[in-house]
């Protein structure tokens, strides 16, 4: 009898310490096969001469990658305009995140309904948001100037050239994203101990002096996160700058004339389906991994060490 007891606490425990990859194995077989399994086999297929047609595969080694940095400037300058469109996105977003935030929390009538609209952006897709930026930038903003007799205004032609678009993009995409990262910094903000706001009003300490010395140190971890989500987004951009831009307008680099807006998604997309260069594409999507490793990794870093200076 005490035998059949101690198999039965032994199993009991057994069950109660691994129950949990009942749950944890569905997810992880398919993290293996839609993530780790085709990384795999496109790191193989970068070194290869692969096009896709099922013809017999060559190992050439590291012919494609040579030949993204020393005979594709358009990669080059995709690199150098993702980062920078990156940086914009950074300030831009976070800035009206985190005011939007500020005033969402404050004691306001409709205050959820406020919260609501402000998110309801990022419900909407990609390439929609795009089309209706497209034409916003093209005709309402044109037709809202000449209306109004603001020269300036009506033949303001944002897509027109290579820097306005890139400030066009990111200003579509961060009236998509920016209510979602508000989210995150009303979370952070209403888990702010009430008992520190109160004492900081009653020692007379003004709005700004709180946002300083409270807000900001209470929220920091919720700007490493927010920091990162908005760096790896921006680098991943894609559907926005696809419909709204489609890469253009045309500017010059190293002296050829390439697109002037196509950020690295595109690019390594271009590559694949319109210059048929599949493991050439793979070899950038490779090299676009480890670029974006390397900075993801260095911004948690500093935002991390910021978080303890704060």
């Amino acid at each position: 009898m005490d035998s059949k007891l101690d198999f039965k606490l032994k199993l009991k425990n057994y069950w109660r310490k691994n129950s949990i990859w009942v749950f944890v194995l569905p997810a992880l077989i398919a993290f293996v096969l839609v993530i780790v399994v085709p990384f795999v086999i496109g790191f193989y297929y970068s070194f290869t001469d692969w096009d896709a047609t099922g013809r017999e595969i060559t190992w050439i080694g590291f012919t494609n990658y040579i030949e993204v940095f020393s005979l594709n400037p358009s990669f080059i300058y995709s690199i150098i305009i993702t980062i920078i469109f990156s940086f914009i996105n950074i300030i831009l977003i976070n800035t009206v995140s985190f005011s939007l935030a500020l005033l969402v929390t404050r004691k306001l009538k409709f205050q959820n309904v406020y919260r609501l609209g402000f998110f309801l952006p990022n419900l909407i897709g990609g390439l929609i948001l795009g089309y209706i930026w497209q034409f916003i930038f093209n005709n309402a903003l044109p037709s809202i100037g000449q209306a109004i007799g603001s020269s300036g205004l009506g033949d303001l032609l944002m897509l027109s050239d290579r820097n306005t678009a890139v400030l066009a993009i990111s200003i579509a995409w961060a009236w998509q994203y920016a209510g979602y990262i508000m989210m995150i910094y009303v979370t952070a903000i209403q888990n702010i101990p009430k008992d520190l706001i109160e004492a900081a009003q009653i020692d007379g300490a003004s709005s700004f002096q709180r946002l300083r010395n409270i807000t900001l140190p209470m929220v920091a971890p919720a700007f490493t996160v927010t920091l990162f989500l908005t760096l790896i987004n921006s680098f991943k951009q894609f559907d926005v700058n696809y419909s709204l831009t489609q890469g253009g307008p045309v500017t010059t680099f190293m002296n050829q004339s390439i697109w002037g807006t196509k950020l690295i998604p595109m690019q390594i997309y271009d590559t694949y389906a319109e210059a048929l260069r599949p493991a050439l594409a793979q070899s950038m999507a490779i090299i676009f991994f480890i670029l974006l490793t390397i900075v993801s990794i260095a911004q948690v870093r500093y935002s991390k060490s910021k978080e303890v200076e704060i």
